[in-house]
């Protein structure tokens, strides 16, 4: 090519990727113009003639972004509320009514039609606008102010939200019925909306029997820590001929065995997968016989996904009380989506929630017709299941149908491993089992009017804990609990006759409540971590929605037992307390096994051990040891389990043995080592225990890894999965290393654990203590998008309280 040309054709690519490198610094330029319009007003003054303001309001901001509002009445209270989650979370809000909905993929696109096909099957808008049509007049009223609010907040923003730029599209208006919605959507999170906890039960019954189901996960076991003491011993292990793992030889052959199953990393990924865990909690509280001040004292950890945002939102409302000649400061936790202070204190009473995992769902199995599968017999007649038609629209592409069948019993949710049908019978899809009576314990005064309020309140079923300024504590159940008539609601049962029904909700006068008095078990020191609580009648009231283990518990309940004088401090230790000792035995099971040379290689043990080293039986982000003899359980449990329920998992692909509680009943078959229940794998149990240490020398990570390069925190955005990962960065949450574990106080996997943390004493709120995950604005430009997270990360107490203010908004009409 001639010079000419040469230097004419570097003169056009120049000029090309000039003008590529000019349209990209333009279209950054104007994206992070558009981004930082859309950051949340802080300062000044805003009209909001739309909203239904009848006063000036308020709002001073601490360091961390945590508001104060001043309002001259609880409704513009509730409107500036509205105004501040619209300007800081409102795709968050967005989110959570499209999931409960299953309007999803309106927004994203068919990536999320999956959910939404699952959601549907419940029809919670349906649901929704039924609770809004019977909600309290001063409930509804409260509604329509909050939702006038978010309307104000979204439309006085200079840009919509930054991720609806991202997907180009427009936020819709709020509606009074998607708080409801919101709701709906933690009844999802918070319960067993596919029956899978009931499911797997039925699964192991089908395949293994009853006997066996309740050995492997009995409802009462030998180490449960209930607030009354009951336990009771663990079943008889089935015998040979209830289930027998052993081949028969033929006369005259010989078997032989391996040391290792060929499936055993199947095995062991499968269950690996399944240990997330559910949606949890911790509370505490003493009476004021315990405590400095002598006023009662309360802690609350909600564990939940980790998420950004964060769940929740802190918030201090001041408004006139009801005399008027006093006004009420209520501090806490709100819920985008909804007005309400979730979890707090008011200076006369503070509570907190855990997820008391109440039995509120049953699947029932449906009586079809032999000869027509599309017919099923209800109360002596043959009836035909009706349809419902949901049409969900799909961002880019054509809607799309989806078919629900439907019963009077609940939608159809699948089958059972005989092929019935099951239909999903929930406490949720009743429009009386929602409501926003839990606002009233913004203004409660003492224990008892809490506790009839709690079990007033339309919220999914939970633990309810509450303490008082005068020290009186109490524990009960706050939500609705299905009455059963003739079934305990633990296994499917058929309704088709009459003789098993539900028959509305357990009157308020029949739930259980543990307050100090004559009681046959220490009241003034209460705990809940979603383990059994009570036993008898209170139990088959209750029923069993599949608790958690008693580890947690036991643990809190040591810690809690001696201490006297205490203060939020005290309360702040045990949340944070990274203890196991329940793996005390599997440290030293894992070193006799270690030991034995005829089993274990000499570069398997040379590996190993001297990473067993220190013990403490904490899981701290620098230890080895604690990681090595955590995934020595897992893998144990694979290889000694995942053959016992082969059968079940093949039937059943979903079920999942971490539903079931198997710990008491795995250390009966390590203890006793019986024969036909050892897979065919392994000549004996100690080859099992050999298998299942060798899995450690070759896992992924290696033995020197520690226990924080395994528990790394992936707190995470909706958007960045989709985004390059130095953009997806600026959105997540650090990937810090993480102490703690799923059976400890301190809750910790990488996406789960305390979404709030909280110790506080009700008039003496200036000396609580407050953490949470993520900051208060969805906003990656605002200061206080990860403002708090590293004193949650770190454990470093911050103020309960607001701070003093660095920024001041007044909202008028």
């Amino acid at each position: 090519m001639p010079a000419a040309k040469r230097r004419s054709f570097k003169k056009i690519l120049l000029r090309i990727l000039a003008v590529a490198l000019l349209t990209i610094a333009l279209s950054s330029g104007w994206f992070y113009w558009q981004l930082k319009k859309s950051l949340p007003v802080l300062d000044g003054e805003i009209a909001l003639p739309a909203s239904g303001l009848t006063a000036p309001v308020t709002i001073e901001r601490d360091a961390l972004g945590v508001p104060t509002i001043r309002a001259a009445s609880r409704l513009d209270a509730a409107r500036a509320l509205g105004f501040l989650h619209a300007q800081e979370r409102f795709f968050q809000m967005d989110l959570s009514r499209r999931k409960a909905a299953g309007e999803l993929s309106e927004l994203v696109g068919e990536g999320a039609l999956p959910l939404d096909k699952t959601a549907r099957i419940h029809a919670f808008r349906t649901v929704a606008r039924a609770t809004l049509a019977q909600l309290a007049p001063a409930e509804r009223s409260l509604l329509d102010a909050y939702t006038a609010g978010v309307n104000s907040g979204l439309s006085s923003l200079h840009a919509r939200p930054f991720e609806y730029l991202v997907l180009r599209s427009e936020p819709a208006p709020w509606q009074p019925e998607d708080s409801i919605l919101v709701a709906h959507a933690m009844w999802m999170d918070l319960q067993d909306a596919d029956g899978a906890y009931e499911r797997t039960l039925a699964a192991l019954r089908d395949t293994l029997g009853t006997a066996a189901t309740n050995f492997f996960s009995p409802l009462i076991a030998p180490d449960d820590a209930a607030l009354d003491g009951s336990t009771a011993a663990l079943p008889p292990t089935p015998g040979p001929r209830i289930l027998d793992l052993r081949p028969r030889p033929e006369p005259g052959s010989e078997t032989t065995f391996s040391s290792a199953s060929s499936d055993s990393a199947l095995l062991t990924t499968r269950y690996s997968l399944l240990t997330t865990p559910k949606e949890g909690s911790n509370s505490l509280a003493l009476s004021g016989a315990h405590t400095a001040t002598g006023a009662a004292l309360l802690a609350n950890d909600m564990h939940l996904s980790l998420r950004v945002p964060n769940t929740w939102y802190r918030a201090s409302l001041d408004f006139p009380s009801a005399s008027a000649a006093t006004r009420t400061r209520v501090t806490g936790v709100t819920l985008p989506g909804t007005p309400l202070v979730i979890a707090g204190s008011n200076g006369h009473i503070a509570w907190g929630f855990t997820n008391s995992n109440a039995d509120t769902v049953d699947t029932v199995a449906i009586s079809a017709s032999d000869l027509d599968r599309t017919l099923y017999l209800h109360e002596g007649r043959t009836r035909e299941f009706e349809k419902r038609v949901e049409t969900i629209a799909v961002r880019g592409g054509d809607p799309v149908t989806h078919t629900i069948l439907l019963s009077p019993w609940g939608p159809i949710i699948g089958n059972n491993i005989r092929g019935q049908h099951l239909a999903l019978k929930w406490t949720a899809h009743d429009p009386a089992a929602t409501n926003f009576t839990l606002g009233e314990l913004e203004t409660a005064t003492t224990v008892d009017d809490a506790v009839a309020i709690a079990h007033r309140s339309g919220i999914p079923t939970q633990n309810f804990l509450v303490a008082d300024s005068t020290g009186a504590i109490a524990w009960t159940l706050a939500g609705k609990l299905p009455r059963r008539i003739g079934f305990d609601g633990r296994l499917p049962v058929t309704m088709s006759f009459g003789d098993r029904r539900w028959d509305g909700f357990v009157p308020e006068n029949q739930i259980p409540v543990i307050g100090e008095g004559p009681l046959s078990f220490d009241a003034s020191r209460l705990s809940t971590a979603n383990q059994r609580l009570l036993g008898g009648d209170a139990l088959a009231l209750i029923g069993d929605g599949g608790y958690e283990p008693p580890l947690r518990a036991s643990r809190i309940q040591q810690l809690l037992a001696p201490l006297e004088k205490a203060t939020p401090a005290d309360l702040l230790a045990i949340q944070l307390d990274d203890h196991a000792p329940h793996l005390d035995r599997w440290h030293l099971l894992l070193l006799r096994t270690l030991a034995d040379d005829t089993r274990i290689s000499a570069k398997t043990r040379d590996a190993l051990t001297p990473a067993l080293s220190p013990w403490t039986s904490r899981a701290t982000t620098d230890s080895t040891s604690y990681r090595l003899v955590h995934n020595f359980r897992r893998h144990v449990t694979a290889r000694a389990l995942g053959p016992i329920f082969e059968r079940t998992t093949e039937l059943y692909p979903e079920f999942n043995i971490y539903r079931l509680r198997y710990e008491p009943a795995l250390w009966r078959l390590l203890d006793e080592k019986p024969a036909h229940l050892l897979a065919p794998a392994y000549a004996t149990w100690d080859d099992l225990l050999a298998a299942a240490a060798t899995d450690l020398a070759t896992d992924d990570d290696g033995p020197a890894t520690t226990w924080g390069e395994q528990n790394t925190a992936r707190i995470r955005h909706p958007l960045s999965r989709s985004l390059p990962g130095f953009l997806a960065r600026l959105l997540d949450m650090p990937a810090d290393p993480l102490p703690g574990d799923k059976d400890l106080p301190r809750v910790q996997t990488p996406n789960h654990g305390a979404s709030e943390r909280f110790a506080v004493s009700p008039g003496h709120e200036s000396e609580g203590i407050y953490h949470m995950p993520g900051g208060q604005s969805g906003h990656p430009l605002s200061p206080y998008y990860r403002a708090g997270h590293d004193a949650w990360l770190k454990g470093e107490p911050t103020p309960f309280l607001p701070g003093p203010a660095q920024h001041t908004l007044t909202l008028t009409p």
